[in-house]
This record gives structure tokens, sequence and C-alpha cells, in this order.
């Protein structure tokens, strides 16, 4: 006679794991909006005070805060470490969290004057929205250009001393402050790194550069470790913890990069709010392109020389551009890397981590991947 397995048990232990994963979800959410709310408070603050100093410094603070806000990735990351850990008081890791949106908006700021890209998320970015402000006054050419340079560049830096005051204001010890300081300093310079390699890789043949270290440098580390370490400091979690969320927000920060270049080659704009275009006109050196000169045959990289970096390409250029990358089996190779980052993410998540904060990273990994589904 077949042996009889009650499933019961594990019926009832998975919707225990479900019930707690939703309400550490439901927690992260409600700290999430807590953490918007501080802000929204601190950027109403900055633009009234503002106002009593000058109209162009109101001005500035305008576009600025117009640009703060989307995924709020960043955030949400110290959140979930500083809850998964053992983390209470909400009131202490808020400023905290929403320091790490105002370092995004000011490396968007800084990356997009780098690029010369004027639009973000399918709207005009703070250069942009200057450019078009100039031009309704008709200030065009050369004076636009450096008043463009001028907002995106003081911009971005109101944003980084930003980041560090509110850091300065949580309620914690001020030893903790200090210590959180000095990683959200040394986030940012990792960071610098990261940019000045990706800047200097345009001068050099796209084959020969390193993409995937610019992407654990200049994305990975401000992006997924520097806050989730600082949330983890927050909750005063182990250095063997620590270790884990590096390595975890390493590779997610990886997985991130590689699908965020091929959106922007493949994606779709009226969905990603991104160009196609632009990479492409500039040149920018991906894994994506190098993979593409390594993989393509002679015929190929003529092509990719011709086309690729040519400020007027247009959309019949891309697609000859988009084929090479296709037929190599280039495009197949950098979204396997993807998923193999995404991978290992995951991978490190449910093996070092608890839950339900495990659960919680894992659904992230997931939903970021899925963006190039």
């Amino acid at each position: 006679m077949k042996e009889h397995v009650s499933t019961t048990g594990s019926r009832t232990n998975r919707s225990g794991a479900d019930a707690r994963a939703g309400s550490f979800a439901a927690d992260v959410g409600d700290a999430l909006a807590q953490t918007t709310a501080v802000l929204d408070r601190y950027l109403a603050g900055r633009r009234d005070q503002a106002a009593h100093v000058a109209l162009p410094y109101a001005q500035l603070w305008d576009v600025l805060a117009d640009q703060v806000g989307g995924k709020l990735l960043r955030p949400r990351l110290t959140l979930a470490a500083y809850l998964g850990l053992g983390g209470t008081d909400v009131d202490a890791v808020t400023p905290v969290a929403a320091a790490q949106e105002l370092v995004h908006t000011a490396m968007l700021a800084h990356d997009d004057l780098l690029d010369h890209d004027e639009v973000r998320r399918g709207h005009p970015n703070l250069a942009g929205t200057y450019r078009a402000q100039l031009a309704r006054d008709g200030v065009v050419g050369r004076a636009a250009d450096d008043q463009v340079v001028a907002a995106g560049l003081l911009g971005g830096d109101l944003a980084l001393v930003s980041a560090f005051e509110l850091v300065a204001s949580a309620p914690v010890d001020a030893t903790l402050r200090v210590a959180i300081v000095g990683l959200l300093a040394r986030s940012i310079g990792t960071t610098v790194a990261g940019e000045l390699l990706d800047v200097a890789a345009e001068l050099r043949e796209p084959s020969e550069v390193d993409p995937m270290l610019v992407a654990e440098l200049k994305t990975a580390a401000y992006s997924c470790s520097g806050p989730l370490a600082a949330g983890a400091m927050l909750a005063h979690a182990s250095s063997t913890t620590h270790v884990h969320l590096e390595r975890f927000g390493s590779a997610l920060g990886i997985a991130f990069q590689l699908v965020d270049d091929d959106l922007g080659v493949f994606g779709d704009p009226a969905w990603t709010g991104k160009s196609t275009l632009s990479d492409l006109r500039q040149g920018k050196r991906t894994e994506l392109l190098r993979l593409t000169y390594v993989l393509a045959d002679d015929a190929g990289r003529r092509l990719l020389d011709a086309l690729v970096g040519d400020p007027d390409l247009d959309e019949d250029g891309a697609d000859r551009v988009r084929a090479v990358m296709t037929a190599s089996g280039a495009r197949d190779r950098t979204l396997a890397l993807a998923a193999g980052a995404a991978r290992s993410a995951r991978e490190r998540a449910e093996q070092a981590l608890p839950d339900p904060l495990a659960g919680y990273l894992v659904g992230l990994v997931d939903e970021l991947d899925g963006r190039g589904r």
C-alpha cells in the first residue's frame, strides 16, 4: 500500500511565510511613504529658503525638486535592510533613506551632462528643462549651452550636499551618524571612479574596455551596495551580514546595468522613457557594444565603425547596428550575463540573508531583471 504523506504542515508553513513576506513588504511600503514625506518636507523647506536668497537660486531648487522621484529603489533597499535586520525606529532610518534618493538625483544630473542627454524618464531632465526655459526667453546657442552646463553641475552639487545634510539630521547616536556620512562619501567616491573610467573609455576601442568593472563601480556602489549598507549599519548588523549585502548589491547592480544597456538600444522608448538612439550616437562603451565588436565578423565591425558614434545616426542606421548585435550573438550573450548576475544575487539573498528580508530582495531582483523581458 502506498504511504500517505500529509501536506497540511507544508501548506501551513508556506502560508505563514507568505503572510510574513506580505507583512514585511507592507512595512517597507509604509516606511517608504514616510521617507517620501521627509524628502518632500526637506525640498519644500529648501525652496522656501531659496526664495529669500535670489530668484535664480529658487528656480534651480524648483527644477531640482521636480527631478526627484521614480522607482525609489535606493531608499527601498535602505529601508528593507534596516527593517529586515532588526531595526525598529522608522524615524531614525527615513532621513538616511531619503538621502539615497538625493544622491541618485545628483548622479543623474551630472551623468546626463557628461552624456549630453536632456531627456530622462520620457521628460526633460534638469539640463533639458533649463534649455527649454532659456529658449522661451530667446537664449540659444553657446550662451544657452553655458547656462545649461552650469545648472546641471550646480543642481547636482546641491543634491549631493543635501544628501549629507539629511544624514546629519538623523536622530541617532552621533558616532553612528559620522559612520554613515563616511559610508556615503566612500560610496560616492567609488561612483566617481566608475564614471571616470566610463568617460575615459571613449578614447579606447570598444573591444578594449571593461564595462563590467564600470557597472560595478558606477552603478552598483551607490545604487545597491551603499543603500543596503546604510540600512544595515543603522540596524547594527554584523560584519558578515555586511559582506553578504555588499556581494548581493554588486550582483544586483551589474544585472541592473546590463539590462539598462540593452533597453538603451532595444527598448521601447514609450515604456522606458529613454531614447534608443542616444547610446549608439554617443558610442557608449557598454558590454553589449564590446561583445558585438568581439563576436561580429569583419563586415559587421566595419558597419559598427561607420555608424556607432555618429551624432546624426537615424533609426535606419540604428536598425542595422541592432541587426549586427543580434546576429553576432552579442545581445544574447549580454542578456545571459545579466541573467547570471541576477541569479547570483538571488542565491546570495536566499542562502545568506534572513527572511523575510531575503524574500523581499529576491522580489526586487525579479522586478529589475524582468525589465528586459
